[in-house]
Formats: C-alpha cells, sequence, structure tokens
C-alpha cells in the first residue's frame, strides 16, 4: 500500500484533484490543505512544514499541479520519496518563464491587496486555458476560498525560487499550450498535445494513464 500525498496549485485547493485516479484501491490518497505560512518563509521552509504536518516519510509518493509541484520538488529534497510527479509544474529554476525574473526585480503583487487577487478569476482563467462552466465556477470558488495572505505570499516565495536540484525518481507531465510554464524551457517531461496550464481538468483521462503507468512501474 502506498501513501500519495496530493498539493494544489496557487489559488486552488483539494478539488483541483476531482477527476484525478491515483493509485490503486488499497493506497491511501492524502490530499493537502494550504497552512498560513510565515512572512519569511521560502518555498523550501513552507515544504518543511507539510512535512511536519502531513508527517511525509521515505518511500511516499508525491503529486503536485504548478505550485504545488514546486513544493513537490522541495519536499523530494528533504525526503527520499518513492516518486514524486509533477503536472503543469517546473522542476527548477532553470525552466521557469522569464517573467519570474522580471517581477522578482519589479514585485507589482506587493502592490495588489491579497484579496483583489482573489477576485480575478475572470481576468486571469483565460491565460490558465479554456474551461467548460461547470470547472470555470469551481475555478472561481477555489480562488475566492484561498487566504489572500497565503496568495500574496506563494507568489512571493515562488518568484524568488533558486532550486536548481533535481530529485531521483522525479516524474514531469505538461501540456504543449501551456501559457503559465513553456513546455520548451521543460526538460524530460511527457508532453499533452493541446494540454493547457489547467489540463487537470480536461485532459484527466490522459493523465490517469501516465499516472497509472508511474505508479504502478
Amino acid at each position: 500500500m502506498a501513501r500519495i500525498f496530493l498539493i494544489p496549485g496557487l489559488g486552488a485547493d483539494k478539488r483541483i484533484y476531482k477527476n484525478i485516479k491515483a493509485g490503486g484501491p488499497d493506497d491511501e490518497l492524502i490530499y493537502i490543505d494550504w497552512i498560513e505560512p510565515s512572512r519569511g518563509d521560502t518555498l523550501s521552509d513552507y515544504a518543511q512544514q507539510l512535512i511536519n504536518k502531513y508527517n511525509i516519510r521515505d518511500n511516499d509518493i508525491v503529486i503536485g499541479n504548478s505550485l504545488g509541484g514546486m513544493l513537490g520538488v522541495e519536499i523530494a529534497n528533504k525526503v527520499k520519496l518513492n516518486k514524486v510527479i509533477l503536472i503543469s509544474s517546473i522542476k527548477s529554476i532553470n525552466e521557469a518563464p522569464f517573467y519570474f525574473k522580471l517581477f522578482k526585480y519589479l514585485p507589482v503583487h506587493r502592490l495588489i491587496p491579497g484579496g483583489l487577487f482573489a477576485k480575478m478569476g475572470g481576468l486571469i482563467a483565460p491565460i490558465f486555458g479554456k474551461m467548460y462552466s461547470v470547472d470555470a465556477y469551481m475555478f472561481n470558488s477555489m480562488l475566492q476560498n484561498t487566504s489572500p495572505v497565503f496568495i500574496k505570499w506563494a507568489m512571493g516565495a515562488a518568484l524568488h525560487w533558486q532550486n536548481k536540484t533535481i530529485p531521483q525518481n522525479l516524474y514531469h507531465i505538461t501540456g504543449d499550450h501551456d501559457q503559465v510554464f513553456n513546455y520548451r524551457e521543460i526538460k524530460g517531461a511527457t508532453i499533452i498535445k493541446g494540454g493547457t496550464h489547467i489540463m487537470i481538468f480536461d485532459r484527466a483521462r490522459e493523465i490517469n494513464d501516465i499516472l497509472k503507468q508511474i505508479i504502478n512501474n
């Protein structure tokens, strides 16, 4: 029996995995809920807090979507995971898009109230990819229910992420229509044709097939 931890992306919660079937009937699925960060926490610090709270141990499996994938990498750098699987994410600063460096030195996000980010679902949704109405509704609901403090912290922590260590047993799934993380900058990933940053919703069948192969390997 495997313990499989699933970490959502920024502005999301465990509902992001509603279409994802990971593991078998004997495996334990554990959905990570966000905890409030301290102001100076890095992604590495926050990953350690998740390890402590959820008792993530050697030989566990971690699946992370977007920001959750970056945290999955940090967890794998601290714990000898059986597998760490990234969906629509990046595994090192070398795969980060150009705007990470831009907004790192021009921190516009600091000037915008965190609560405002939570109300911008309609504006940012097109960047993530086209969604069915039911998924768009859930996307907005998740964003509005995410702590404004967490949103602002996470944006800053992601922009200042400096990881260059690629953990062992890392698997990467991304889409070639992802407008957040360009697949051309990502090395060694399984590419889903037509997959957007939110392909975890509408390409779940393909993702599930890949997950099954990875987890059962």
